[in-house]
């Protein structure tokens, strides 16, 4: 393991994280994680854990924490749509090529249903941004 631990460890959770401040500066050399806040990233809210008072550096590493998890959850969310676009483009080409008559029965109406509600909601927001642009 480094020796070069960083000074605050956080364990992320659905909707934010559990901050600890990493200490190895005790006599038996044992890493010791002592829990200072929990974090909500969605409304941006930090707790500080039991009666504890989060010191300007502790504030200040928390709100760096959450500005880079916003922009990772961000880059993620494009990435994982992007991932959707190519299984749609596998979908038809199994559905051209390999799907047998039951499988396509199986799934047709729930993938046009949810393909209609997406392609609904995209042209409604491309018509929002066309005249507001």
């Amino acid at each position: 393991m480094s020796a070069d631990l960083p000074e605050y460890y956080f364990r992320v959770r659905e909707n934010g994280a559990f901050v600890f401040r990493v200490d190895t500066e005790n006599r038996q050399r044992r890493i010791e994680m002592d829990q200072i806040a929990v974090v909500n990233i969605r409304n941006g809210e930090v707790k500080p854990h039991g009666d504890r008072l989060l010191s300007e550096a502790e504030r200040a590493a928390i709100s760096d924490w959450m500005e880079t998890r916003r922009k990772v959850l961000a880059e993620r969310s494009v990435d994982d749509i992007l991932r959707t676009v190519d299984h749609l483009n596998l979908t038809a080409h199994w559905a051209q090529t390999k799907a047998e008559d039951d499988q396509l029965e199986a799934i047709t109406d729930a993938l046009l249903l949810a393909m209609h509600d997406l392609r609904t909601v995209l042209v409604r927001k491309k018509a929002d941004r066309l005249t507001k642009g």
